[in-house]
This record gives C-alpha cells, structure tokens and sequence, in this order.
C-alpha cells in the first residue's frame, strides 16, 4: 500500500515513510492511495476475531509485506496487551437502542491509547531497526499527550515533547502528562488554546529543513498511522452488535473536535462496514456542525467548555474528508487550502452540501445540555458518562430513529473529567492509577504562544 498527499505534491510512498513523513511535506496531508474493498464474505469471517486478530487483519491491509507479519503480530499484541480489559473496547449496552463503545481501557483511560499504544510501539520499532533517532512532537487538548508520552515513555532512540494548552486541560489530564519524570519527555505549557498549540506544531513541521534535521516526527492525528489504527474500532463494535441478534447498519455517534475519530468511521464505511448515519457531535466550538449544516468552514470564538478535548476550531483532519469529497482531486484541495489559509474560511456549494449531509448529521451540544445528559444517563440507567461522551450521547438521542441501534463512542473514563461530574452533585470513586497522580511532582515549562519560543525549548531538548 502506497500514500499520497491531498495536495498532489508528494510521489506515492510507503506505509513506514508516511509514518515517518507525518504531515506531508507539502502541507497537505497523507492519505491511502486506494482503500481496500472488503467483501461481506470477509467481514463475516472478520465477526469470529478478537480485538487483536482484527487489528492484524486491518493494519495488514495498509502495511502488505512492509513490516513482517510476525513482527506487526508482535507490535499489536503488544499494544493491547496493556488493556485492562480482555475485549480492548468493550460494547455495553445502555438502552434497547444505545450502545456505549467504550474506548477508555488503555494506560491513560483515554480512546487515544487504542491508536497511540501501537504507534509508539511502531516508532520503538522503526528506530530499532533502522537505528535512527526519533524526536515526537505533538500538541494535545487533553488525552493525546498522556497517551502519547505512556506510548514511549523511556524507550530508547526517542524523545517526546508535547505541547499543551496552560489551563485548559482537566487536572487529571495535566498531571498524567506531567508527572512522568523519564528524561525523553518534555512537557510545554504554551499560553494559549490549543489551536494555538496545533498552528505551532503544523507550522514546525511545514519547516522541512529543520523537521528532517531534528527527525521531528509526529504523534497527532495528521499520522496516518492514528487514523487506520482508530478504524479497528468500528469494525468490533458493528461486529458485537452483529453477534447480538441486531441486523442492519448501524449508526455511530462521535465526540468530535479534530475529526480524526469520526473520520476513521467515515473510512470504515467506505471500505464496506455497513454503517448507517455518522453523528458528528460538538460542543459550543461548533465549526463542525455548522460545516455539516451550512456547508461554511470557519473558526469563529473560542469557547472552554466542561469537554476541553473538543474545544477546538481547526480541525486538522478536516482535509482528508474534503479531498474525499471532492473526489480526491489534489489540484482542488491544494487550491482550496490556499484561499482559506488567505481568507479564512471555506464554502462548498450546494450539490456538495448535499453529498456531506449523505455522509454525516451534526449537533453542537451546549454546556447545560452535557451535564443533564450525564445527570440522566445516570439516573436512568446507572451508566456515568464523561462529558465528552456525553456530548456524543446527546447527538445519539437527537438522531436515532425507533428501531435503529446506535453505538455512542466513550472516549474517557469519568474519573478524568471530575470537575464536570462534581457539578451536578455525582461522587465517584477514583482508579487508583489515577488516585495516585494527585502526590506526584510536576515537570513542565511554560512558554509562550510563538514558534521561536518553542522552538528554542525543543532545540535545548534535542
């Protein structure tokens, strides 16, 4: 398997080079050259698999002969390994229509585990066997840095910094990242939101010369790798739903702030898992729902909500989706990403609008309407919900039709987010993996909102 740019300025490479690449050197970002075609033979045969098994099947498909098949068996029972939970992303059911695909069994109770646990074990590997020195830089609203840094946490041949918004992240999610005191990981507070953090890293990588000087290589959803990763998971879900008596497609609800999670469904769909509606969810940063409803792509205020992960502006998967949309016209994307880095927004005709509400359906969930859909979620059903999941269960419940089943992603543990849950007088007992974060140091620099700032870090670091 080969990969492209969206922006047609990169010749086809392959699977560990675009790992590698990350953001592609161009500016656009890298994509399959052609997704594989399952047949509905293979997906029944794929029904019989465990979590493992099936992420084998599926990296195998993007990666072909290009990491042996033992080695890639090894890298993935290694990654899922560290699950607490013997099905990796267990489905519950809550109610005769929705299911929580929960998401939160990794190291750092987050989704990003399920994508991050196998990349820094990938990169671990890469820098092994080509002995090269690997230097991971990302930017996190919340869950991706924890995950990251427990990814590759004193393995040799790495080093990792992670830039985060000073403030803006949960307590709990602040002191995963920063109290890990293994000498390869740098934490940067940066003053800012976390679109500021995302512009940074972008525009760091977009610097060819210093990105292959310094082997900077990227741990965000721009790797490809992340994205294929997070698609096993729709897979196992439809599939559970399967072997639980219910027929027909099945719809998805995402929490939604960079789009990468939902665009890993959008691509499942198109590789032949017969998904029904995909429900984009938002919070009060609804650049997203207005897209999928007015066809206008643009930032507008930023908002800090009880979801911090979604509270974002710039979708940095957004691309993808539009080079699929316009029919994986490079010369189009690249025109496109043009005039909306000079003007700043985006606006698609109707005929295209039209094809996007084929693909998705949308809901910006206010902050009041995500703490009563955690009130009733446990109320109701007994089930406490993070207040990101709650956001995507808020969607469900405004776009599951009678009769329809619907898989709401859970993309944290409650326990990360407790200043939400505090807020309508729910107490909750802590894991004591993260009971545990509250006596331990911090290490983290503050620095400024500016490319040189974080650059200078980084260079001291490296």
């Amino acid at each position: 398997m080969d990969y492209i740019s969206t922006r047609g300025q990169v010749g086809a490479i392959g699977f560990v080079d675009a790992v590698l690449m990350g953001l592609a050197d161009d500016g656009g970002l890298l994509v399959p050259q052609h997704l594989p075609q399952l047949s509905s033979d293979t997906l029944a045969q794929w029904q019989k698999l465990s979590y493992p098994e099936l992420a084998l099947e599926v990296f195998s498909l993007f990666i072909g002969g290009e990491i042996p098949r033992e080695d890639l068996k090894k890298l993935v029972d290694d990654s899922y390994g560290t699950f607490r939970h013997s099905e990796v992303t267990p489905v519950r059911r809550v109610s005769d229509s929705l299911h929580i695909l929960e998401l939160f069994h990794g190291p750092t109770f987050a989704f990003k585990d399920v994508a991050l646990q196998f990349l820094g074990n990938l990169y671990s590997y890469i820098s092994r066997k080509t002995n090269s020195i690997i230097h991971i830089l990302g930017a996190t609203s919340g869950d991706t840095g924890a995950s990251a840094i427990e990814g590759v946490r004193g393995k040799e041949g790495i080093r990792i910094c992670i830039l985060h918004p000073s403030g803006k992240v949960s307590k709990v999610q602040e002191l995963q990242m920063t109290t890990v005191d293994d000498a390869n990981v740098l934490n940067l507070a940066v003053e800012g939101n976390f679109d500021d953090c995302q512009r940074i890293i972008k525009e760091l990588f977009a610097d060819v010369k210093f990105k292959q000087e310094y082997h900077l290589r990227a741990i965000n959803s721009i790797n490809i790798a992340r994205i294929l990763a997070q698609t096993v998971y729709y897979f196992y879900a439809a599939f559970r739903l399967a072997k639980q008596g219910h027929a027909g497609p099945v719809n998805f609800s995402v929490p939604t702030g960079n789009f990468g999670d939902i665009f890993a469904g959008y691509l499942a769909k198109r590789m032949g898992l017969p998904i029904g509606k995909l429900i984009l969810a938002t919070n009060e940063n609804n650049i997203l729902e207005r897209f999928v409803t007015e066809g206008v792509y643009e930032p507008g205020e930023f908002h800090m909500t009880y979801s911090p992960s979604m509270d974002i502006q710039v979708a940095s998967n957004f691309e993808r989706y539009l080079y699929y949309l316009y029919g994986e016209d490079a010369a189009t994307i690249s025109a496109m990403m043009a005039s909306y880095k000079t003007e700043g927004k985006i606006v698609i005709p109707a005929e295209k609008l039209t094809e996007v509400q084929k693909d998705f359906v949308a809901h910006g969930v206010q902050n009041d309407e995500c703490l009563a859909t955690i009130g009733n979620c446990h109320d109701e059903h007994g089930y406490l919900l993070d207040p990101h999941t709650a956001c995507g269960v808020a969607a469900a419940e405004k776009f599951t039709a009678q009769g329809e089943a619907t898989v709401s992603l859970s993309t944290a543990h409650p326990a990360k987010f407790n200043e939400a849950i505090e807020l309508i007088g729910i107490e909750q007992t802590f894991p004591p993996q993260i009971e545990a974060l509250f006596d331990k140091p911090q290490r983290q620099t503050l620095v400024g909102g500016s490319n040189d700032e974080v650059k200078a870090e980084l260079l001291k670091f490296f």
